[in-house]
């Protein structure tokens, strides 16, 4: 159960966000129905996500790759279950998603993939990222791909640890 409790989505004040969040999101799920207890963090947090997920060049079974490992990472089980199946829909396999935990000693990724994992480990374990690191996923993309690549990593990180703090889970009541 969540620490507080989630906003009350009829409130008058609320309609027009709820209204374009059920838009881009087909309902209101428990992670913005608590961001809605302040209308302006969940105005900026939505149009944020929807930059990260819907407007940068990134392939999406690279992004849910990225959101997959920081919620197994970060010990996030919403975040891992609002993704998984988007992930199996962007083109991960079920192998691979069964293979994050281990990944360094799988063989169901790719080199470019590798890179991105290294470096979403670091990002998100220690926060400094080695040069070999850094290098060997510059190696890879373009200047583009690495800024989004890094605010996917730390945009995730910032999910997962609103979910974790306030313990938003799927199975909560609303």
């Amino acid at each position: 159960m969540a620490r507080i409790p989630y906003a009350d989505l009829a409130q008058p004040e609320l309609g027009p966000l709820v209204e374009r969040i059920v838009a881009g999101r087909g309902s209101v799920l428990h992670l913005y129905q608590m961001l809605l207890n302040s209308p302006a963090v969940a105005s900026g947090w939505l149009a944020h996500l929807n930059g990260i997920r819907l407007q940068t060049r990134l392939p999406g079974a690279l992004r849910e790759l990225i959101i997959m490992r920081v919620a197994l990472l970060n010990n996030a089980p919403y975040e891992a279950d609002q993704h998984a199946p988007i992930a199996l829909k962007e083109g991960m396999a079920q192998a691979q998603l069964d293979d994050l935990p281990d990944w360094e000693h799988s063989t169901l990724f790719n080199e470019r993939e590798r890179a991105v994992l290294a470096y979403t480990d670091a990002m998100t374990r220690t926060i400094q990222v080695p040069d070999a690191v850094f290098d060997a996923l510059r190696s890879h993309y373009d200047n583009q791909e690495l800024v989004e690549i890094t605010a996917t990593i730390a945009t995730y990180n910032m999910v997962s640890r609103f979910l974790e703090a306030l313990q938003i889970h799927s199975h909560d009541e609303r």
